[in-house]
């Protein structure tokens, strides 16, 4: 089941219609990405979440 909140691809104004009303461009549905409790991109999304956007993996191999 879908939500109802749509998103436009311009403008990123939410709406529950098909066509933005501000720009007439089309909507997306507005849905998180899913979670995983396996994510393979974790340690890159942390990084960029603590400023670090160097992409050099800091951790210590044991």
């Amino acid at each position: 089941m879908h939500s109802l909140i749509r998103k436009c691809i311009e403008n990123g104004h939410y709406t529950m219609q098909v066509v933005c009303p501000i720009c007439g461009s089309a909507t997306e549905f507005a849905l998180p990405p899913k979670y995983s409790p396996a994510d393979k991109f974790q340690k890159y999304r942390l990084k960029l979440m603590d400023g670090d956007k160097s992409g050099k993996d800091n951790s210590k191999s044991i």
